[in-house]
């Protein structure tokens, strides 16, 4: 994967964080940000895939910063802001993606453990997220944005198997709304994205092939395909722009039309 190179410069000099930055639609938006002039810290529990992204970034002329994090521990997420701030002076933006799927079971086959861990990382690790980048931004004159990552799995559609995740994936989109009022007032303006069928791992069906996404996708989807992650990241970077002021507990839908 590599950065699009673009003369937009909508966040030059700016600091950008992201969650689950080491792969996929996380490293999408990585690489957006940097393109854009952003100065990025990525940030995942795997350190040799977030040093990949960095390189990306780096080879196309960025800057970046890769930080060890697991977000569903408090301590964590409060050492990674303060490591944003002390290489790059600020914390202007944030980008909750890190989550994790696990599919498959009905609810009441779904082994508990399954179920705790996607609470834990999916919907506690944004909202220990929210809490340290919040903290930051209305203490900076400022502020800041941020987007959650949510899906249309849970508060728009659902599929059998995805409970769970629909669950976790519907609280982060109530918590966003609620947080986006609650701190527009304190410079922060918070918003949240749910993508679809992206072209990511998440998009395919045990053993299936990109042929057969295709496939299954172009007949049940409107658009006929899956978003890609550039699509999805031109959204986030909508929204942690100057350019959506007024636009505060969004909840913008990529989805091709699949929940319309």
């Amino acid at each position: 994967m590599t950065a699009v190179r673009t003369t937009r410069t909508r966040f030059t000099g700016r600091t950008a964080l992201v969650t689950g930055g080491g792969s996929g639609l996380g490293r999408a938006i990585a690489l957006a940000f940097a393109a854009e002039g952003a100065n990025v810290v990525v940030a995942g529990r795997t350190e040799a895939t977030l040093k990949e992204t960095v390189t990306l970034i780096e080879e196309a002329g960025g800057t970046a910063l890769a930080v060890t994090a697991d977000v569903a521990r408090s301590a964590d997420l409060a050492a990674l802001v303060a490591a944003a701030v002390e290489r790059f002076g600020s914390l202007d933006v944030a980008v909750n993606n890190a989550g994790i799927l696990r599919a498959g079971q009905p609810v009441a086959d779904l082994p508990e453990e399954d179920w705790r861990t996607m609470l834990d990382i999916n919907v506690t690790g944004v909202l220990l997220a929210l809490q340290a980048e919040v903290g930051q931004m209305r203490a900076q004159s400022t502020g800041g944005a941020i987007v959650n990552i949510s899906s249309t799995l849970g508060a728009h559609t659902s599929v059998a198997g995805t409970a769970a995740y629909g669950a976790t994936k519907a609280a982060v989109s109530a918590l966003g709304r609620a947080a986006a009022v609650e701190h527009i007032r304190d410079g922060v303006r918070i918003n949240t994205v749910s993508p679809g069928s992206s072209d990511t791992t998440m998009s395919f069906r045990p053993g299936e092939t990109e042929a057969d996404r295709a496939a299954r996708v172009k007949e049940t989807n409107p658009l006929g395909r899956v978003s890609t992650t550039g699509e999805v990241a031109a959204a986030v970077l909508y929204l942690a722009s100057d350019e959506s002021g007024s636009v505060v507990g969004a909840d913008l839908v990529i989805d091709g039309g699949a929940a319309a």
